[in-house]
């Protein structure tokens, strides 16, 4: 049984951090990302199973999770904090909506470690 979350990512940039979370992320998962369909995908394995589909859309980077219940917060957090990361600059912030209408985790640069 598998559970989702969505997140509808504000930013001018959405084509490049979704660039940028598959090319980081491609060192540890299986990730693609398709420049001219402006389409990525992230596959968690191990520990952590999941999803996850990116789509860049007009100012806005669409991110669709799918995982067993008991980890779709903890890959929340992980997207999250390394997509503020690269966006913080941007002042990005990810909010996570999860099935049934129910909000998820919300991030933003004030939640990242200071240095």
């Amino acid at each position: 049984m598998t559970s989702a979350s969505t997140a509808r990512v504000a930013t001018q940039r959405p084509t490049r951090y979704g660039r940028q979370l598959a090319s980081h992320f491609s060192r540890n998962l299986k990730t693609d990302w398709d420049e001219a369909e402006g389409r990525g995908h992230l596959s968690f394995e191990g520990e952590l199973p999941g999803e996850v589909s990116m789509i860049a859309g007009d100012a806005v980077l669409l991110l669709y999770l799918e995982a067993a219940p008991e980890h779709v917060e903890q890959l929340e957090l992980v997207i999250a904090r390394h997509l503020v990361h690269f966006g913080a600059r941007d002042e990005l912030k990810v909010s996570w909506r999860r099935e049934g209408g129910v909000a998820g985790l919300v991030y933003t640069s004030a939640d990242l470690p200071e240095d």
